[in-house]
């Protein structure tokens, strides 16, 4: 069963209904993020874990690479320079960690959601991609009475139910 709203208020009203039933609700698409209803249903990201270690990974990377190739492969020393100039790699070391957390959370992510190039799309509702948010349940569940949650979703703000 699926349950079109037009505004994230109406959605989380009838989230916060169907779960008081009990019923298993097996999917929310939204056009943003809805925190409230990601933890309603129980979904946890470490993606900001990930995005950390990734971090300090690159960030170690390119240290040791820039003190690899200045102190240890090619050092230059004229006019008192030090072998190792620290200070002077902080720029490149920020900006290239940017580069690494970016580009790995990115292959983290399509990897954990299973996108890859050339995947249909599954897309219960067009709209829910544009401006509308929908709920998606399991019908087919004990307990599940059609009737009954089409006029629960209908009294909480639904513009369309359908199966």
């Amino acid at each position: 069963m699926v349950g079109v709203f037009d505004n994230e208020f109406d959605l989380i009203k009838a989230f916060d209904q169907v779960k008081a039933k009990g019923l298993k609700i097996d999917e929310v698409y939204t056009p943003y993020p809805i925190h409230y209803i990601l933890e309603g249903m129980g979904k946890k990201t470490h993606m900001t874990h990930a995005a950390f270690f990734f971090g300090v990974f690159g960030a170690l990377s390119v240290l040791g690479f820039m003190f690899y190739a200045s102190v240890i492969s090619w050092p230059l020393v004229f006019g008192g320079k030090p072998f190792n100039a620290f200070p002077s790699f902080m720029v490149v070391t920020i900006v290239a960690t940017i580069l690494v957390v970016t580009i790995m959370t990115l292959f983290t992510f399509s990897i954990r959601a299973k996108i890859f190039p050339g995947k249909t799309a599954k897309i219960v509702r067009p709209e829910a991609t544009d401006d509308k948010f929908v709920l998606v349940l399991k019908s087919d569940e004990p307990g599940f009475d059609k009737a009954e949650i089409e006029k629960l979703l209908k009294n909480n703000g639904a513009s369309d139910v359908s199966f």
